[in-house]
């Protein structure tokens, strides 16, 4: 893996245990820990050891994502990649909304897409969204994911259910 991606508008670069103060404080924003999953609060330490052990799993690879000017935008990622079946899971996070709808979380997917289905030799690809989060939802739809499965209130976030949404694309759908 190379340690740094540069595209139009963004760059993808290897996570450091520097980033954390960034993380910590955005992962514990109530809107991102809805987005996400997350379940309860997290830490700069906590962040750090996440970082070095995502560095160390053989199954995934991570990215921050900066802009050109190296100012940190979010973090990215494949996971859970398993070649045997030539499939692997999608994340992206860009938690402040100040950075969303500028073209960064789409040129960032379609750098890890390309990632995914040239460099792994992928055929799929998938990502899970809360259902609430219609925004995500509309916006892996414009990127090509399609809707394949629905796990039934299947989230629980702040004494609410949502559905799970399952989405995927597949590297003959990718262009």
């Amino acid at each position: 893996m190379s340690k740094e991606i540069r595209g139009k508008r963004v760059i993808l670069r290897e996570q450091r245990e520097a980033d954390a103060p960034f993380f910590a404080y955005w992962f514990n924003q109530p809107e991102v820990m809805f987005q996400c999953g997350f379940e309860k609060p997290t830490n700069e330490e906590e962040i750090k050891k996440s970082i070095t052990a995502n560095h160390q799993s053989k199954d995934s690879v991570w990215f921050t994502i900066t802009d050109l000017d190296g100012n940190m935008i979010g973090e990215t990622g494949l996971l859970r990649m398993f070649p045997a079946w030539h499939q692997t899971d999608l994340t992206i996070i860009i938690p402040d909304p100040k950075m969303q709808h500028k073209g960064y979380g789409t040129e960032a997917i379609r750098i890890l897409l390309d990632m995914a289905f040239k460099e792994y030799n992928m055929h799929r690809v998938s990502i899970g969204v809360v259902g609430l989060n219609t925004n995500a939802l509309e916006f892996y739809k414009k990127i090509g994911f399609k809707q394949e499965g629905i796990l039934e209130e299947a989230y629980y976030y702040d004494n609410e259910y949502s559905d799970f949404i399952m989405m995927r694309i597949l590297s003959h759908e990718w262009k």
